[in-house]
């Protein structure tokens, strides 16, 4: 072996850095890069926000006119003075990652899990990314369901929500959201196999 000197531990120390098991397959098949800044996900899609949609009813309007389902839960988060729009159209390059793959697998809270993104090099989504992402992710396979990384954001309830991204087993479109009932809640583990988005910062 051309690294002998390596215990097993420390071997098992360098896969868990790369996200387990997962992480490592992906690292050699070249998914995953690894440079002195720490691991670097390749960009899984580029998309573009601030498109000329002002208001939220403006998403309301076009996702509905796109033949995709808003859960009324979801509609709540449009009302939301936290949901914000950006000005100028602009790029955001997303990186898709099961928590597993940023090391844990057993889950992991919120907290921890969005601590482990930056700590990566990546970024919490606007809340646009949500609404954008599904509008412009029409050939998404079926039973997928994507989560989106970012600030949760407070119904007039009080329940916390993020956006998900997801096409039903009959491939049906739909923009819905995860809630949980208060903000104490809200650090509950999220299972390791669920795929979050996030953003990749450009250089």
């Amino acid at each position: 072996m051309k690294y002998g000197e390596l215990t097993l531990g420390q071997i098992e120390a360098i896969v868990n850095k790369l996200g387990g098991m997962e992480g490592a397959h992906r690292f050699l098949s070249g998914e995953l890069e690894v440079n002195e800044a720490g691991r670097q996900f390749k960009v899984w899609k580029t998309i573009k926000i601030g498109t000329g949609l002002k208001i939220a009813k403006d998403f309301r309007r076009v996702l509905s006119s796109g033949g995709i389902d808003v859960t009324s839960w979801t509609l709540g988060l449009f009302g939301s003075p936290a949901y914000t729009m950006v000005d100028k159209e602009t790029e955001v390059d997303l990186v898709k990652v099961a928590v597993a793959e940023l090391g844990f697998k057993e889950g992991a809270r919120r907290d921890q899990l969005y601590e482990r993104a930056r700590e990566v090099g990546l970024e919490l989504c606007p809340p646009e990314v949500g609404p954008q992402l599904r509008l412009q992710y029409k050939n998404q396979p079926k039973d997928e369901c994507v989560f989106v990384g970012m600030e949760p954001i407070a119904r007039e309830t009080g329940s916390m929500g993020v956006f998900t991204v997801k096409c039903d087993a009959l491939r049906y479109l739909w923009l819905d959201s995860y809630f949980i009932a208060s903000e104490d809640h809200y650090n509950s583990p999220f299972r390791p196999e669920l795929a979050w988005v996030f953003v990749r910062p450009r250089k």
